[in-house]
Protein backbone atom coordinates (compact mmCIF):
# COMPACT_ATOMS: atom_id res chain seq x y z
CA UNK A 1 0.00 0.00 0.00
CA UNK A 2 1.14 3.54 -0.76
CA UNK A 3 2.16 5.48 2.39
CA UNK A 4 0.67 8.72 1.03
CA UNK A 5 -2.66 6.95 0.44
CA UNK A 6 -2.70 5.61 3.99
CA UNK A 7 -1.83 9.05 5.37
CA UNK A 8 -4.75 10.58 3.46
CA UNK A 9 -7.05 7.79 4.67
CA UNK A 10 -6.15 8.42 8.32
CA UNK A 11 -6.60 12.17 7.93
CA UNK A 12 -10.08 11.79 6.42
CA UNK A 13 -10.99 9.27 9.14
CA UNK A 14 -9.75 11.60 11.88
CA UNK A 15 -11.61 14.68 10.61
CA UNK A 16 -14.60 12.89 9.02
CA UNK A 17 -14.07 15.36 6.19
CA UNK A 18 -12.25 15.36 2.85
CA UNK A 19 -11.89 19.15 2.89
CA UNK A 20 -10.36 19.26 6.38
CA UNK A 21 -8.01 16.41 5.44
CA UNK A 22 -6.97 18.34 2.33
CA UNK A 23 -6.23 21.40 4.47
CA UNK A 24 -4.18 19.34 6.94
CA UNK A 25 -2.17 17.64 4.18
CA UNK A 26 -1.76 20.81 2.10
CA UNK A 27 -3.46 19.14 -0.87
CA UNK A 28 -6.50 19.88 -2.99
CA UNK A 29 -9.69 18.03 -2.14
CA UNK A 30 -9.67 16.17 -5.51
CA UNK A 31 -6.12 14.98 -4.75
CA UNK A 32 -7.27 13.54 -1.41
CA UNK A 33 -10.27 11.89 -3.08
CA UNK A 34 -7.94 10.37 -5.67
CA UNK A 35 -5.75 8.85 -2.96
CA UNK A 36 -8.75 7.38 -1.17
CA UNK A 37 -10.08 5.98 -4.45
CA UNK A 38 -6.69 4.37 -5.15
CA UNK A 39 -6.67 2.78 -1.71
CA UNK A 40 -10.24 1.52 -2.08
CA UNK A 41 -9.27 0.02 -5.42
CA UNK A 42 -6.33 -1.82 -3.83
CA UNK A 43 -8.42 -3.34 -1.04
CA UNK A 44 -11.39 -3.79 -3.40
CA UNK A 45 -13.95 -2.34 -0.99
CA UNK A 46 -15.42 1.01 0.04
CA UNK A 47 -13.72 2.56 3.08
CA UNK A 48 -15.99 5.57 3.60
CA UNK A 49 -19.71 6.15 3.35
CA UNK A 50 -20.47 9.55 1.82
CA UNK A 51 -24.04 10.61 2.58
CA UNK A 52 -24.65 14.26 1.83
CA UNK A 53 -21.92 16.15 3.64
CA UNK A 54 -21.42 13.37 6.17
CA UNK A 55 -18.33 11.16 5.87
CA UNK A 56 -18.01 8.05 8.04
CA UNK A 57 -15.92 4.91 8.09
CA UNK A 58 -17.42 1.70 6.80
CA UNK A 59 -16.81 -1.55 8.67
CA UNK A 60 -13.87 -2.22 6.35
CA UNK A 61 -12.58 1.30 7.01
CA UNK A 62 -12.69 0.77 10.76
CA UNK A 63 -10.80 -2.50 10.35
CA UNK A 64 -8.11 -0.79 8.27
CA UNK A 65 -7.73 2.24 10.54
CA UNK A 66 -5.76 0.54 13.33
CA UNK A 67 -3.45 -1.26 10.88
CA UNK A 68 -2.90 1.91 8.85
CA UNK A 69 -1.93 3.90 11.93
CA UNK A 70 0.48 1.15 12.99
CA UNK A 71 2.10 1.13 9.53
CA UNK A 72 2.51 4.93 9.51
CA UNK A 73 3.96 4.87 13.04
CA UNK A 74 6.47 2.20 12.06
CA UNK A 75 7.56 4.13 8.96
CA UNK A 76 7.97 7.36 10.94
CA UNK A 77 9.78 5.49 13.71
CA UNK A 78 12.24 4.06 11.18
CA UNK A 79 12.85 7.49 9.67
CA UNK A 80 13.52 9.02 13.09
CA UNK A 81 15.88 6.20 14.09
CA UNK A 82 17.92 6.66 10.92
CA UNK A 83 17.85 10.45 11.13
CA UNK A 84 19.00 10.35 14.76
CA UNK A 85 22.23 8.66 13.67
CA UNK A 86 23.40 11.94 12.15
CA UNK A 87 23.14 13.69 15.51
CA UNK A 88 21.58 16.73 13.85
CA UNK A 89 18.62 18.51 15.44
CA UNK A 90 16.37 19.23 12.49
CA UNK A 91 13.18 18.14 10.73
CA UNK A 92 9.52 18.09 11.81
CA UNK A 93 8.45 18.07 15.44
CA UNK A 94 4.71 17.69 16.03
CA UNK A 95 3.60 18.56 19.55
CA UNK A 96 0.52 19.87 21.34
CA UNK A 97 -0.02 21.84 24.50
CA UNK A 98 -2.86 23.34 26.51
CA UNK A 99 -3.79 27.01 26.32
CA UNK A 100 -2.82 27.58 29.96
CA UNK A 101 0.66 26.10 29.55
CA UNK A 102 1.19 27.95 26.27
CA UNK A 103 0.44 31.24 28.05
CA UNK A 104 2.18 30.75 31.37
CA UNK A 105 4.99 28.20 30.91
CA UNK A 106 6.11 27.73 27.31
CA UNK A 107 6.96 31.21 25.94
CA UNK A 108 10.57 31.32 27.20
CA UNK A 109 11.11 27.67 26.21
CA UNK A 110 9.83 28.24 22.67
CA UNK A 111 11.85 31.42 22.26
CA UNK A 112 15.12 29.73 23.25
CA UNK A 113 14.38 26.49 21.37
CA UNK A 114 13.55 28.13 18.05
CA UNK A 115 16.63 30.35 18.28
CA UNK A 116 18.92 27.43 19.05
CA UNK A 117 17.41 24.98 16.54
CA UNK A 118 16.19 27.00 13.53
CA UNK A 119 16.10 23.89 11.30
CA UNK A 120 13.40 22.22 13.39
CA UNK A 121 9.98 22.50 11.72
CA UNK A 122 7.83 23.00 14.80
CA UNK A 123 4.15 22.06 14.36
CA UNK A 124 2.43 23.28 17.53
CA UNK A 125 -1.26 22.58 18.22
CA UNK A 126 -3.43 23.77 21.11
CA UNK A 127 -5.80 21.30 22.71
CA UNK A 128 -7.04 20.09 26.08
CA UNK A 129 -4.56 17.94 27.98
CA UNK A 130 -6.84 14.91 27.83
CA UNK A 131 -7.24 15.18 24.05
CA UNK A 132 -3.49 15.70 23.58
CA UNK A 133 -2.69 12.57 25.60
CA UNK A 134 -5.04 10.50 23.45
CA UNK A 135 -3.37 11.88 20.32
CA UNK A 136 0.04 10.79 21.68
CA UNK A 137 -1.35 7.34 22.50
CA UNK A 138 -2.66 7.00 18.94
CA UNK A 139 0.63 8.09 17.40
CA UNK A 140 -0.66 11.38 16.00
CA UNK A 141 1.76 13.48 18.08
CA UNK A 142 5.36 12.93 19.09
CA UNK A 143 5.08 14.94 22.32
CA UNK A 144 2.47 16.77 24.35
CA UNK A 145 3.11 19.37 27.05
CA UNK A 146 0.15 19.02 29.37
CA UNK A 147 -1.32 18.67 32.82
CA UNK A 148 -0.06 15.18 33.59
CA UNK A 149 -2.70 12.45 33.98
CA UNK A 150 -2.91 10.23 37.07
CA UNK A 151 -0.15 7.62 36.81
CA UNK A 152 -2.54 4.73 37.22
CA UNK A 153 -4.70 5.87 34.29
CA UNK A 154 -2.10 6.00 31.50
CA UNK A 155 0.62 3.92 29.87
CA UNK A 156 2.37 7.01 28.50
CA UNK A 157 5.84 8.00 29.62
CA UNK A 158 5.52 11.15 31.76
CA UNK A 159 8.23 13.70 32.50
CA UNK A 160 7.43 16.16 35.30
CA UNK A 161 8.65 19.68 34.52
CA UNK A 162 6.60 22.17 36.53
CA UNK A 163 4.35 22.12 39.60
CA UNK A 164 1.22 24.28 39.79
CA UNK A 165 -0.04 25.29 43.22
CA UNK A 166 -3.81 25.53 42.99
CA UNK A 167 -5.05 27.96 45.62
CA UNK A 168 -8.42 29.33 46.59
CA UNK A 169 -9.59 32.26 44.47
CA UNK A 170 -12.49 34.56 45.38
CA UNK A 171 -13.27 38.23 44.91
CA UNK A 172 -12.97 40.56 47.94
CA UNK A 173 -16.78 40.91 47.91
CA UNK A 174 -17.40 37.17 48.05
CA UNK A 175 -18.63 35.81 51.42
CA UNK A 176 -15.66 33.41 51.57
CA UNK A 177 -13.34 36.38 52.00
CA UNK A 178 -14.98 37.00 55.38
CA UNK A 179 -15.00 33.42 56.69
CA UNK A 180 -12.76 32.87 59.71
CA UNK A 181 -11.57 29.46 58.53
CA UNK A 182 -12.10 27.94 55.09
CA UNK A 183 -12.48 24.17 54.82
CA UNK A 184 -13.98 21.92 52.13
CA UNK A 185 -17.19 21.86 54.18
CA UNK A 186 -17.34 25.67 54.12
CA UNK A 187 -16.63 25.76 50.39
CA UNK A 188 -19.58 23.47 49.73
CA UNK A 189 -21.96 26.19 50.98
CA UNK A 190 -21.18 28.45 48.03
CA UNK A 191 -21.47 27.98 44.24
CA UNK A 192 -18.19 27.28 42.47
CA UNK A 193 -16.70 27.89 39.04
CA UNK A 194 -14.51 24.88 38.26
CA UNK A 195 -12.69 23.09 35.44
CA UNK A 196 -14.93 20.78 33.43
CA UNK A 197 -15.66 17.28 34.66
CA UNK A 198 -13.47 14.74 32.92
CA UNK A 199 -10.38 16.95 33.01
CA UNK A 200 -7.32 15.87 35.00
CA UNK A 201 -7.48 19.07 37.05
CA UNK A 202 -11.13 18.59 38.01
CA UNK A 203 -10.45 14.97 38.91
CA UNK A 204 -7.67 16.14 41.22
CA UNK A 205 -9.85 18.82 42.83
CA UNK A 206 -12.76 16.45 43.41
CA UNK A 207 -10.51 13.74 44.83
CA UNK A 208 -8.65 16.08 47.19
CA UNK A 209 -11.59 18.10 48.50
CA UNK A 210 -14.26 15.38 48.19
CA UNK A 211 -16.80 17.98 47.13
CA UNK A 212 -19.61 15.68 46.07
CA UNK A 213 -22.44 18.16 46.77
CA UNK A 214 -20.91 21.41 45.54
CA UNK A 215 -23.03 23.56 43.21
CA UNK A 216 -21.18 24.72 40.09
CA UNK A 217 -22.37 27.85 38.29
CA UNK A 218 -20.02 27.20 35.39
CA UNK A 219 -17.65 24.49 34.19
CA UNK A 220 -15.09 25.24 31.51
CA UNK A 221 -11.72 24.05 30.22
CA UNK A 222 -10.32 27.60 30.16
CA UNK A 223 -8.76 28.79 33.41
CA UNK A 224 -8.61 32.38 32.15
CA UNK A 225 -12.41 32.33 31.79
CA UNK A 226 -12.74 30.95 35.32
CA UNK A 227 -10.53 33.75 36.65
CA UNK A 228 -12.71 36.39 34.96
CA UNK A 229 -15.88 34.90 36.47
CA UNK A 230 -14.26 34.80 39.92
CA UNK A 231 -13.10 38.40 39.57
CA UNK A 232 -16.66 39.65 39.02
CA UNK A 233 -17.86 37.71 42.06
CA UNK A 234 -19.86 34.91 40.46
CA UNK A 235 -18.25 32.16 42.54
CA UNK A 236 -15.06 30.74 44.01
CA UNK A 237 -12.52 28.49 42.37
CA UNK A 238 -9.10 26.91 42.68
CA UNK A 239 -6.54 28.40 40.29
CA UNK A 240 -2.75 28.35 39.81
CA UNK A 241 -1.25 30.91 42.16
CA UNK A 242 0.84 32.45 39.36
CA UNK A 243 -2.42 33.61 37.72
CA UNK A 244 -3.82 35.48 40.70
CA UNK A 245 -3.50 39.04 41.91
CA UNK A 246 -3.36 39.46 45.67
CA UNK A 247 -6.94 40.77 45.84
CA UNK A 248 -8.28 37.41 44.62
CA UNK A 249 -6.50 35.49 47.38
CA UNK A 250 -8.52 35.23 50.62
CA UNK A 251 -6.26 35.55 53.66
CA UNK A 252 -7.24 32.05 54.76
CA UNK A 253 -6.04 30.54 51.43
CA UNK A 254 -3.38 28.44 53.16
CA UNK A 255 -6.15 26.17 54.40
CA UNK A 256 -6.85 25.07 50.82
CA UNK A 257 -3.93 24.01 48.59
CA UNK A 258 -3.71 21.43 45.81
CA UNK A 259 -0.69 20.63 43.67
CA UNK A 260 -0.85 19.43 40.08
CA UNK A 261 2.04 18.36 37.90
CA UNK A 262 2.67 19.75 34.43
CA UNK A 263 5.08 18.19 31.99
CA UNK A 264 5.68 16.17 28.86
CA UNK A 265 4.17 12.88 27.70
CA UNK A 266 5.34 10.60 24.91
CA UNK A 267 4.62 7.05 23.78
CA UNK A 268 6.99 4.54 25.42
CA UNK A 269 7.34 2.52 22.20
CA UNK A 270 8.05 5.49 19.97
CA UNK A 271 11.62 6.41 19.00
CA UNK A 272 11.98 10.09 19.78
CA UNK A 273 13.64 12.31 17.21
CA UNK A 274 16.66 14.42 18.06
CA UNK A 275 14.34 17.42 17.86
CA UNK A 276 12.00 15.91 20.46
CA UNK A 277 14.88 15.05 22.78
CA UNK A 278 16.22 18.59 22.44
CA UNK A 279 12.79 20.02 23.21
CA UNK A 280 12.47 17.89 26.35
CA UNK A 281 15.88 19.09 27.48
CA UNK A 282 14.87 22.70 26.81
CA UNK A 283 11.76 22.32 28.99
CA UNK A 284 13.66 20.69 31.83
Amino acid sequence: MNIEDLTAFLSVARHASFSLAAHELHLTQPAVSKRIAALESQVDTRLFDRIGRQVSLTEAGRALETHAQRIINEVEDSRRAISNLTGQVRGPLKIATSHHISLHRLPPVLRDFTRRYPEVELDLSFMDSEVACRAVEQGELELAVVTLPPKQSTSLTMIEVWTDRLVLAASPEHPLSHEIKITPKVLARYPAILPSRGTYTRELIDKTLALTQVETKLETHYLETIKMMVTVGLGWSLLPDNMLEEELRPKQRRDILIKRELGIVHHPRRTLSNAALAFIKACK
